[in-house]
């Protein structure tokens, strides 16, 4: 991983755009970031953390913390842009996170929501190609490219000298938790709390089963005798066997007391049965010197109920006389009830006449409804009057409906047409000037278009002037580059010329002729002089004067193009570029001016031109409607005229009508009134004369009826009507005494049979039954029975229950046994990885154990330099001495000093040398950490502080190491306040702390300036 370019905007105490070079700054290798406190230097690491990782290293990562700049404008947005290689990909990973923005439309602030852009760069097409705006997505391809968390990013890439000062003193556990985060060692941490989880859930299960087998041996208790299980606990050894033991004494024992029960029991059955006998003897001597007495008592009862019984007979016999009457007094009161009703109607109808009518009779109520009946009749043609009247009415109301409809119509036509000159006269002038305008739009049409190519020319004029003086910069260049490699070239050629002879003399061999004279001797050979020019020198000056003269040659022909393309813009512009007087030719902002101007004018022409067609409609509709509104006053004018004709023969013959409908109303409101009168009174006289008539019928059959009831009483043998009536008994009452006489029969029957019977007869003459005596004999027996069968029960109960149980508890101890065995397997297995067992010497958990081992890879890679560092004196080694107490190990470090051979704990550095040993350990741990994420290669690194604690030798040293790290081909930036350091290291990064915010100063070896 290599980090090229870091763009900062509103971020942390930097409120502008601050960009950080780090392809210059890692030129040199090691490159010192400085600054005052608080300026901004951890914020620039920060910031490289947030782009990859989007959140801040977890130290600064405060809850409510922004990352927003408090200097920067309320406009200016916080984002963080990084390019950087990876796996040799090319990157681009810009973030922004959740902040406040001031609204568009609105005074206030909204919330803005995170943003993140993940690009990578096409080498084909030398452009930016987006890969993923999602947070999620470009989180887990960063992750999968640098093949690191953020907690190992932060440790291996950033390289906080204070954790890993901290990391020398810590104690194991402290060291096992950062390790843990670097290495992930999570798994092997899974393993041990599976473990753990796995060693209680068997514990769990053991302890259930114990419970569930104490459950069952205190079932085993109650059911026994009642008494509890000895005191145990779940997990106990021994508590199965105890158990099994205990239950086969219970089932022996219970055994014993059933066999004693069943022959208690035999015993009482044979008691019970010889008690039960003698009760049954005497309950029946009992029952019959009872039944006796009993029905000697019901005799006596029936003697004292017969004068009763004989005058129920009497009344029964005088009924059924009386029952040949009754047809007779049904008669009598249907008649006597008809007349009583025809009374009532009688005088209700009455009530309705005049008092002059009160004593009319039938004939004469009769002849009056005849009359009223056909005066009711002469009403129809009043009827047909009265509607034809109320027709005329509904139809004058419908004519002055309509009259104000057209009095509306004739008043809406006038205001309406009052104003139809002016309208058409408007419409005709809006025509008129859509047709100028479309004339006007046509010949701004033929301006536009050469004023906007004008314009188009006049904007490649301007920008192809700075091309031509770009062009012309250029091939000034070239041509002095040509000549001075000319000028080099003849120069090298004339010297080379002027000691030819000497190159000559340089190739002569003895005895070999000369290529010059022929001769073979050699006598005096030129010598070359200081400054002899050789063939290759020359060649290359050559080889130099014709790349220049060719570079001069293309640079000349792109002068000639685009001169030719500034000159044809020219002219096309209309004059001199912008750089001129105005008076040579037309600027941009002018043309732009003029062409907006032109624009303007005909959008509007335009504008006014469509409307040519929709004038032409108006004025076709309001001509349309003028001829409609004169239509429709002439025809409400002649509508006016034919109602005043109609309304005049209406009036006439309402008039006649009225005439007829008073004579014909009399008192009444209408004619429906007046003949609802009569119709009244009509019914009533009918009613009344009905009344009258139906009085004197039922009159004549009442008298009937009470002749014929005189005679059928006489013939039944009673005096009067009332006697034969008062005898007649209703069907209740007559059941009622026939049920009493059929009863009393019966109970005198019975009670003979009873009399006579001789077992009952013979018990009267014998003592009176103990009954008493032989009840409690039977009952003391009955007692002892249940008492031996309920302890019989109980006893076989208890043995049932006892080998039930004890199965039960076989059962739980076989399904104990497995429990039990895997129990001790997982506990030995979690003692085993947590460090708790006795066979863990150490006492080094699993996790532990695998980070030791990756611990002893540090300390091996970090002594490679703490040996240069300390001049060979120091080594860092792994140490698994067990701790004291109950304290865990396997995680130790210890500090070998070559000079006294003898081994230092860490906590026993002094300031200076705990820093360079961790640091040494920190880049030991980067090495590790980067093979273990897959072997990514990290070629850019930040230390943070620490060097103020070094000599001068011991920095040169640790400066040596950190330099040779380039044979790596890597870069280390060191986070430092040292002053001595900013002499020693030329690139430089300088954070300088302003009012309105932090700005940043690079400085490279090139500009340093000494």
């Amino acid at each position: 991983m290599r980090l090229h370019r870091l763009t900062i905007t509103a971020f942390g105490p930097f409120a502008t755009t601050q960009t950080v070079d780090f392809d210059a700054l890692s030129t040199a290798g090691l490159f010192l970031l400085h600054g005052p406190t608080g300026a901004g230097k951890t914020s620039v690491l920060d910031a490289v953390c947030y782009a990859l990782y989007g959140a801040v290293p977890g130290a600064r990562q405060s809850p409510g913390a922004s990352l927003r700049s408090d200097h920067a404008a309320p406009g200016t947005a916080t984002e963080v842009t990084l390019e950087l290689t990876v796996g040799g990909r090319r990157f681009e990973i810009t973030r922004r996170p959740a902040q406040q923005r001031p609204k568009k439309r609105a005074k206030g602030f909204t919330t803005e929501k995170a943003q993140s852009l993940l690009r990578e760069h096409d080498t084909e097409r030398a452009d930016w190609r987006a890969l993923s705006r999602s947070h999620q997505e470009i989180g887990e391809e960063i992750g999968q490219l640098l093949g690191m968390s953020r907690e190992q990013f932060c440790q291996v890439v950033l390289l906080p000298q204070g954790d890993f000062a901290r990391f020398l003193r810590a104690d194991a556990e402290a060291r096992g938790k950062l390790l843990g985060t670097l290495f992930d060692t999570r798994r092997f941490a899974a393993v041990e709390e599976r473990l753990a989880e796995l060693r209680r859930a068997a514990e769990h299960r053991v302890r259930a089963g114990d419970d569930r087998l104490l459950g069952v041996a205190q079932r085993l208790a109650q059911a026994a005798d009642g008494s509890s299980f000895p005191e145990s606990r779940p997990g106990e050894a021994g508590l199965a066997q105890a158990v099994l033991e205990w239950a086969a004494v219970a089932r022996s024992t219970a055994e014993e007391r059933t066999d004693i029960a069943e022959s208690a029991l035999a015993a009482a059955e044979s008691r019970r049965a010889a008690a039960r006998n003698e009760l049954d003897a005497a309950n029946e001597l009992a029952r019959l010197q009872e039944r006796f007495a009993d029905t000697r008592l019901r005799a006596e009862a029936l003697e004292a109920r017969r004068p009763e019984r004989d005058h129920g007979q009497a009344l029964l016999e005088r009924a059924h006389k009386a029952e040949l009457v009754a047809p007779a007094l049904a008669l009598r009161d249907d008649a006597e009830e008809a007349h009583r009703e025809a009374c009532d109607e009688y005088d209700r109808t009455r009530a309705l006449l005049p008092p002059d009518l009160a004593e009319a009779g039938a004939e004469q109520l009769a002849s009056l409804e005849r009359t009223m009946r056909e005066e009711l009749g002469a009403l129809d043609a009043a009827r047909r009057a009265e509607s034809r009247s109320a027709e005329i009415t509904e139809e004058r109301a419908g004519l002055d409906r309509q009259a104000r409809a057209d009095e509306e119509i004739l008043q809406d036509a006038a205001g309406w047409l009052a104003d139809w000159e002016s309208e058409r006269q408007a419409l005709r002038d809006r025509i008129e000037a859509a047709q100028d305008a479309a004339t006007r739009a046509e010949q701004l049409a033929g301006r536009l278009e050469p004023a906007r190519r004008r314009l188009e020319a006049a904007v490649r004029r301007d920008r192809l002037e700075a091309a031509a003086d770009d062009a012309e910069r250029r091939l000034r260049q070239a041509r002095e580059h040509a000549n001075t490699a000319h000028e080099t070239w003849l120069e090298l050629r004339e010297r080379r010329l002027r000691g030819m002879a000497a190159e000559l003399s340089a190739r002569l061999v003895d005895g070999e002729p000369c290529a010059v004279c022929g001769s073979e001797a050699h006598p005096g050979p030129a010598r070359a002089t200081e400054g002899q020019v050789e063939p290759a020198a020359e060649e290359a000056a050559l080889t130099a004067y014709q790349g220049a003269a060719k570079a001069r040659d293309t640079v000349e022909r792109e002068h000639v193009a685009v001169m030719e393309r500034y000159a044809a813009a020219r002219e096309a512009a209309g004059g001199a570029g912008s750089g001129q007087g105005a008076g040579q030719g037309a600027g941009v902002a002018e043309l732009t001016l003029l062409t907006e101007d032109l624009e303007r004018e005909y959008t509007e022409a335009h504008r006014l031109a469509a409307g040519t067609h929709a004038a032409r409609e108006a004025l076709d509709r309001a001509e349309r409607e003028h001829e409609k509104r004169l239509a429709a006053r002439q025809h409400a004018e002649r509508r006016v005229a034919a109602r005043t004709s109609r309304r005049e023969a209406l009036d006439r013959e309402q008039s006649g009508l009225r005439a007829e409908l008073i004579r014909a109303r009399g008192d009444a409101e209408t004619v429906a009134e007046r003949a609802g009168q009569l119709e009244r009174r009509a019914g009533w006289l009918a009613e009344a004369a009905e009344a009258v008539r139906e009085v004197d019928t039922t009159a004549l059959r009442l008298k009937e009826a009470d002749g014929r009831l005189a005679t059928a009483a006489f013939r039944a043998g009673f005096d009067t009507p009332q006697a034969a009536a008062a005898a007649l008994l209703t069907d209740t009452r007559r059941r009622e005494l026939q049920h009493r006489l059929d009863a009393f029969q019966a109970e005198a029957a019975a009670v003979a049979d009873r009399l006579a019977e001789p077992d009952a007869r013979n018990a009267a003459a014998c003592p009176p039954a103990a009954t008493d005596a032989a009840r409690t004999a039977h009952d003391r027996a009955e007692r002892a029975l249940r008492d031996a069968s309920a302890a019989a029960s109980a006893a076989r109960d208890r043995r049932a229950e006892l080998g039930r149980l004890s199965r039960l508890a076989e059962t739980e101890v076989r399904a104990l046994g497995p429990v039990r065995e895997e129990y001790d397997r997982v506990a030995r297995l979690a003692g085993l990885t947590a460090g708790t067992s006795a066979d863990n010497e150490r006492r080094m958990r699993l996790e532990s154990y695998v980070l030791a081992a990756r611990l002893e890879q540090v300390a091996a890679a970090a002594t490679v330099r703490l040996r240069r560092m300390s001049s060979g004196r120091y080594a860092l080694v792994h140490s698994d001495v067990r701790a004291g107490g109950l304290r865990r190990s396997g995680l130790g470090l210890q500090v070998i000093d070559a000079w006294t051979g003898s081994a230092r704990d860490t906590a026993t550095l002094s300031g200076g040398e705990t820093f360079f040993v961790s640091l040494a350990l920190a880049l030991g741990l980067a090495d590790v950490v980067t093979d273990e994420a897959g072997g990514v290669r990290l070629d850019t690194l930040f230390i943070d502080e620490g060097f103020g604690s070094l000599d001068d030798q011991t920095l040169d040293e640790v400066l040596d190491v950190l330099d040779a790290l380039r044979e790596r081909d890597r870069s280390v930036g060191i986070v430092s306040h040292v002053a001595d350091l900013r002499r020693r290291i030329p690139a430089q990064l300088e954070i300088v702390k302003e009012r309105h915010g932090s700005a940043v100063r690079p400085r490279v070896a090139g500009a340093l300036g000494d």
